[in-house]
């Protein structure tokens, strides 16, 4: 499945995400472990897949989380905190399928406050228990992701807590921008080498959406940065949670069934954030959806690779933009978001894998070889 944008624009709002993340990138850089995540030059699997270059930003080195979420969910708690001082011991709570769930739970942990967590019952064991690692109370909710937020908002009013959710909605809006500012740091990172003054040194990005909120992010800094000369953007989502591509199609935000769920958790998402699909649904150039089995493939190959390639531990979410390149280079029903977006062996194409082996069984069964070899 597939959604064209004819006219792509600016979103509204870029400005007042920009200053914000100017304030969240200071920020950053006051937290332990603070560092610029490496990128990847993957010319094998360009040369495989028929595009120019191929860069990939590893997130699975972010904070020692093994993920990027804790840009977003720590300037969000910083803000919070900011506005209400002297609130003595704060208790946060979030929903997540795993990694922004640890990052909330990590955050609190570093400014000295508490957190709940409510994860999907199915969720890896793994994912669980490294959010307990954090000091956090974990909750299992057994209708998933969706009914885990409507569970931590619940429970946000009922005792009190401060919700810290990435999936803006009605009335709920100011924290999810927060979170957004925060994961614009890592985009800035590649300020140096992707990301010059004038131009862009990549034609086109591919960004995987779960409720939309980084896409969104990734997607205004384009905008704000560049402009029209941006590079072309793609989303890439689940054939089984296509929660974004479903809401720019309709031009409104509707829930959308996740069963059987994608093994790509991080994005096993119903329903999109209000506030990312105003900047998604015409400020990118396309969106598509992959089968499981292309996240399969990408998470091997990126762990497998061919010389010159480095070797990159991706989890089933973090390849999901490397599945999505794979894909659109591969599949007949893919070929007119290819057209649209114009890649081909003139194209220089950057994607991120924001998440390392947070299912470690499960990527050691995918590759057929443990994470450590």
């Amino acid at each position: 499945m597939h959604h064209l944008v004819e006219t792509p624009r600016a979103p509204e709002g870029i400005e007042r995400l920009a200053a914000l993340a100017d304030e969240a990138e200071a920020f950053h850089r006051t937290l332990p472990g603070c560092a610029s995540t490496p990128l990847h030059d993957l010319a094998g699997l360009a040369a495989e897949l028929g595009v120019a270059a191929l860069h990939l930003k590893d997130e699975s080195h972010r904070l020692g989380l093994n993920a990027f979420k804790g840009l977003g969910a720590s300037y969000a708690m910083h803000r919070w905190l900011q506005r209400h001082r002297g609130g003595g011991t704060i208790t946060f709570t979030t929903a997540t399928d795993g990694n922004h769930g640890r990052a909330v739970a990590w955050s609190a942990r570093q400014l000295g406050h508490r957190a709940v967590v409510f994860i999907p019952a199915h969720a890896a064991a793994a994912r669980v228990a490294a959010i307990r690692a954090e000091g956090a109370t974990v909750v299992l909710v057994a209708d998933g992701y969706d009914a885990a937020v409507r569970r931590a908002h619940a429970a946000a009013a009922e005792q009190g807590w401060v919700a810290i959710q990435d999936t803006a909605t009605a009335g709920y809006e100011e924290i999810p921008e927060w979170i957004a500012a925060g994961y614009l740091t890592h985009a800035r990172e590649l300020e140096p080498t992707m990301h010059p003054p004038v131009a862009p040194a990549v034609d086109l990005v591919l960004v995987h959406a779960g409720v939309g909120t980084w896409a969104a992010a990734i997607t205004a800094y384009y905008w704000h940065r560049y402009g029209t000369r941006r590079p072309r953007l793609v989303v890439v989502e689940p054939a089984r949670a296509p929660c974004c591509l479903v809401a720019a199609q309709r031009g409104a935000v509707v829930p959308v069934p996740t069963q059987p769920h994608t093994i790509m958790a991080g994005l096993d998402c119903g329903l999109a954030s209000t506030t990312a699909m105003r900047v998604l649904a015409s400020g990118v150039d396309a969106f598509l959806t992959i089968e499981d089995d292309w996240s399969r493939r990408a998470i091997r190959r990126l762990a497998t690779p061919t010389a010159p390639d480095p070797r990159v531990v991706a989890g089933e979410s973090g390849a999901a933009s490397v599945a999505g390149l794979m894909a659109l280079m591969a599949a007949p029903t893919l070929a007119p978001v290819r057209d649209h977006v114009g890649c081909g062996s003139d194209t220089r194409v950057l994607v991120w894998s924001t998440e390392g082996a947070t299912d470690p069984a499960h990527w050691t069964e995918v590759v057929g070889q443990a994470v450590s070899a």
